[in-house]
C-alpha cells in the first residue's frame, strides 16, 4: 500500500488542493443557492473521483490497489449524480454527501491502518478519514440544520480533508524522493 501512494503523492496532493478550493469557495459565497451547491459538490467529487481512480489503476500491480479504485468510483458516481439531477432536494443531497463521505473515511482509515507498518505520519491519512466519517455522521444526525451552516459545514470540511491529503501527498513526495535516491544505482 505505501508504493500504492508513495508512486502517487501527487494524486493527494492534487485531491487536496481541490478540496481546499472548493470548501474556500464554499465560505467565499456563504449566499449560494442550492443547485450552485450541488454542480460544486459534483464537481468536486467527479475530480477526487478520477484522481483516486488514476492512482488505483497505477497501482494495480500492488495489495490492495482495488481500495482506492472503489472510493474514486464512488465519487465519481456522486459527482455524476449530482450534475444528472440537479433539482435534488436539499435533504436528498446531504444524505448523499453524508454517504459519501462516511464510505470515504473507512476506506481512508483502512488504508493508513495498512500504511502504518511502513510509515511514520500515516495517522494523516487516518485522521482525514475520521474528519470524513465525523462530518458524514454529524450531517445524518442533522440534516434540518439552514442551509448557510450545511454550506459553512461543508467548507470548513473540505479545507480540513484537502490540508490533511495535501500534507500527506508532500510527505509521501519526501519519501518517494528518498526510496529513489537510495535505489538509484552509484557511479562507480
Amino acid at each position: 500500500m505505501l508504493l500504492v501512494y508513495s508512486r502517487n503523492w501527487w494524486t493527494l496532493a492534487i485531491r487536496g488542493v481541490a478540496a481546499i478550493i472548493f470548501g474556500l469557495l464554499a465560505f467565499l459565497w456563504p449566499g449560494i443557492t442550492l443547485l450552485a451547491l450541488v454542480f460544486l459538490f459534483g464537481a468536486y467529487a467527479f475530480v477526487d473521483g478520477v484522481f483516486a481512480i488514476v492512482a488505483g489503476i497505477r497501482a494495480r500491480e500492488q495489495q490492495r490497489w482495488w481500495l482506492l479504485l472503489i472510493e474514486g468510483i464512488l465519487s465519481v458516481i456522486a459527482g455524476i449524480m449530482a450534475f444528472a439531477v440537479p433539482g435534488i432536494t436539499a435533504f436528498v443531497l446531504l444524505i448523499l454527501i453524508a454517504t459519501w463521505a462516511i464510505v470515504t473515511g473507512i476506506l481512508e482509515v483502512i488504508a493508513a491502518i495498512q500504511m502504518r507498518k511502513y510509515i511514520t505520519n500515516e495517522w494523516l491519512l487516518a485522521l482525514s478519514g475520521v474528519a470524513s466519517v465525523i462530518f458524514g455522521v454529524l450531517l445524518l444526525l442533522r440534516p434540518a440544520i439552514g442551509a448557510l451552516a450545511v454550506v459553512w459545514l461543508i467548507g470548513g470540511y473540505a479545507i480540513l480533508f484537502g490540508i490533511l491529503l495535501l500534507s500527506l501527498g508532500i510527505r509521501l513526495r519526501s519519501l518517494e524522493r528518498t526510496t529513489h535516491h537510495q535505489m538509484s544505482p552509484k557511479p562507480a
